[in-house]
């Protein structure tokens, strides 16, 4: 997302004084992450950490328009009016409107990062205009041509009524998921009939080698007829497309070798031209080096900010390689061929011959785009099928992102309250974080990498459906896997029962307790949260006894007035994941739309509100927020009296409202600057 070649998070932290804790809003705790042996990089290797994490940060207002076509204009008003605010800081609409400003910050604009639902105000509309009026026009955000008077009209229901812009991604397959999505990837008026009458029309049944359709592209409706914006420095986010490219080709200077300089001067081709074919030959390049200590992902990659699950949101990683943890990684990439012929999948969808599997654990030094504030733990890619099974992949854990979430979760009281006994509880606090740790390692290196989609099946076939079946998919093969003796005989786990740690959490949080991230009276929506509800929930209902005798592999069973998980037969429980995994990688490889639809709707949709009030009940006890996300280090370059960089110095000097507001200081390429003072 170890055993003998991992350690525990508390012997991982490089300084044991760290301060991992930065701010707490909402449902939302912002934290700091170490970044251990930055030391050890030589001066070249720190000059590309550095010139990438400009790159990277460069980068943040497209994933902030992305999301949504007011985002921009709306962070540079709440941020102008937080800074200039000279009433009481400690008011009730003031603290609100604070709180208000951080959420927006977190999601990267005006709907919550995980939920994609809108941020509801908890200050008034009365307070909000009455500081707007104190600003004066000079450094309103106005649009060329725009009043006072006319963006307000637009700003106000953006912010205050409820039904305008409701949710960022809709994903119930029941609307027009296009129109009702409140993300900028579409353009006014496109349904999504017509973008995928477009796409199809376009598409290649026969090509062997498709590029990734859409990926980069704003789909709008120009006199009637649809076309594709594409992001690149002479169309859609050109000024920050150019940055990007300045500090890529800094980087490219300091290359550590001559795979990696190839790679990033196919990338900057690529942002210069919007040629998707060129991205495809960047991913292969990508992927096929795996020498370099620091790498980076840099582009428009995941496409789970769209619902028909295509256009990229941008984002960026920086990191370096964890030399010692990597072994454990390298071990499982480099037996993929076995793990992909001991799958219990039909052998039709397997791949006859897995190419490339690389895998390896990283230090993440910069985060950026859709990559943060929250992040993943674990990354596999290229996503495009083809490359996968052409050329390879490459999957990374983020390691010290991982043990930052740890060490800001001892003594939180979550298995007290929740943990069915004290012995699950002890084996969790033994094998939990080494077994997360793999559970990581497998979905992200083997999982997303193995199986074939059949000839001439469409990418795109599962539809909104395409994101949670994916991450399913990969969740089962983990899961499988961790369970196999393979493990101890490669001698990546030294207990045949260590997995259990990890399905027990893993149905916990599928049934239960990841239904703290849901409002009461709410469905799940978030592609990540319907794959682990579905699997969880499909192995309650398919492993409950059958006759008489016998007990359910997993039950839902009340103690003391609570309930709680309870798994009475874990190798019953694995022979489980081994059937839903075989049906979802069908679907997949056969582009099943029904089928996954089917599955989604049954297990993935809808929660039970009795359960999930008696959860929101026990959680609110603990106080411990659902959501965590980082903020970055700051590293500072140190030069001679002939302006030579001398070194990189790495610090963390920063709360959470100070970053945010220096980021969008100085990375706003799609911005105008104001430097004047703007009081009425």
């Amino acid at each position: 997302m170890i055993a003998t070649m991992a350690t525990s998070a508390a012997n991982a932290v490089e300084d044991k004084n760290f301060n991992f804790h930065v701010d707490r809003f909402a449902d939302i705790e912002v934290l700091r992450y170490e970044v251990p042996e930055y030391s050890r990089l030589s001066l070249d290797q720190k000059k590309m950490l550095y010139y990438l994490s400009q790159a990277a940060q460069m980068g943040r207002d497209i994933i902030w328009d992305q999301n949504g076509k007011y985002n921009l204009q709306l962070r540079r008003l709440l941020e102008k009016i937080y800074t200039s605010y000279d009433g009481d800081r400690n008011s009730k609409d003031f603290k609100a409107f604070e709180k208000y400003l951080k959420q927006v910050w977190f999601g990267n604009g005006i709907h919550h990062h995980y939920s994609t639902d809108k941020f509801q105000p908890e200050f008034s509309q009365a307070f909000f205009e009455e500081q707007v009026g104190k600003l004066g026009n000079c450094c309103l955000p106005l649009e060329p041509g725009q009043t006072r008077e006319q963006m307000m009209a637009v700003l106000v229901p953006v912010i205050f009524d409820p039904s305008v812009m409701a949710k960022r991604v809709n994903q119930d397959g029941t609307q027009d998921v296009v129109a009702t999505s409140a993300n900028n990837l579409y353009g006014e008026g496109v349904t999504q009939a017509e973008v995928e009458a477009y796409y199809n029309k376009i598409k290649k049944a026969d090509d062997p080698t498709p590029i990734s359709y859409g990926l980069n592209a704003r789909v709008v409706k120009e006199d009637g007829k649809i076309k594709e914006q594409h992001y690149c420095v002479n169309g859609l986010y050109g000024p920050a497309i150019a940055e990007i490219i300045y500090w890529l080709d800094k980087a490219k200077g300091v290359a550590e070798n001559d795979a990696q300089r190839a790679y990033i001067t196919k990338l900057i081709d690529f942002y210069i031209t919007g040629d998707l074919r060129l991205f495809d030959e960047y991913s292969i390049l990508w992927a096929e080096d795996t020498k370099s200590d620091i790498d980076f992902v840099n582009g428009f990659i995941e496409s789970y900010g769209d619902p028909l699950g295509m256009t990229g949101s941008w984002e960026s990683y920086v990191n370096f390689r964890n030399g010692k943890s990597s072994a454990r990684t390298e071990t499982i990439s480099s037996n993929a061929q076995w793990f992909e012929d001991n799958s219990p999948v039909d052998k039709k969808f397997k791949k006859e011959k897995v190419k490339g599997v690389s895998a390896k654990v990283i230090t993440a030094a910069m985060l950026a785009g859709d990559a943060f504030p929250a992040t993943a733990i674990g990354i596999n890619l290229p996503n495009s099928n083809w490359i996968r099974a052409q050329h390879g992949s490459k999957s990374v854990t983020l390691e010290n992102i991982t043990e930052a979430y740890e060490m800001a979760s001892h003594g939180n009281g979550f298995n007290e309250e929740f943990v069915i006994d004290k012995p699950t509880a002890k084996m969790m606090e033994d094998y939990l974080y080494i077994t997360d740790m793999l559970h990581t390692d497998l979905h992200e290196c083997l999982g997303h990498a193995s199986g074939r989609l059949m000839p001439g099946v469409d990418p795109d076939a599962l539809k909104e459906n395409g994101s949670a079946l994916e991450e399913a998919r990969a969740d089962l093969f983990a899961l499988y896997y961790l369970a196999d003796p393979k493990l101890q005989e490669l001698g990546i786990l030294d207990n045949p029962n260590a997995y259990q740690a990890e399905y027990y959490k893993y149905m916990l949080n599928g049934l239960m307790t990841q239904l703290n991230r849901i409002e009461l009276g709410n469905n799940v929506e978030e592609a990540h949260m319907r794959n682990r509800q579905l699997i969880a929930k499909w192995i309650l209902e398919n492993g409950r006894k059958k006759g008489k005798g016998g007990k359910d592999v997993v039950e839902l069973t009340k103690k003391a007035g609570k309930t709680y998980v309870k798994i009475n037969d874990y190798p019953k429980m694995r022979e489980l994941v081994g059937q839903l995994l075989a049906e979802v990688q069908r679907i997949k490889s056969e582009g099943d739309y029904k089928a996954g639809n089917d599955l989604i709707q049954k297990y993935a949709v809808k929660i039970d509100p009795k359960l999930h009030k008696e959860v929101l009940q026990r959680y609110s006890k603990l106080d411990i927020p659902p959501y965590r996300g980082f903020i970055n280090p700051v590293y500072t370059p140190v030069t001679n009296e002939e302006g030579e960089i001398t070194d990189i110095t790495i610090s963390y000097p920063e709360n959470y409202a100070e970053q945010m507001l220096r980021l969008s200081r100085d990375y706003s390429p799609l911005t105008p600057k104001c430097k004047k003072v703007c009081k009425k």
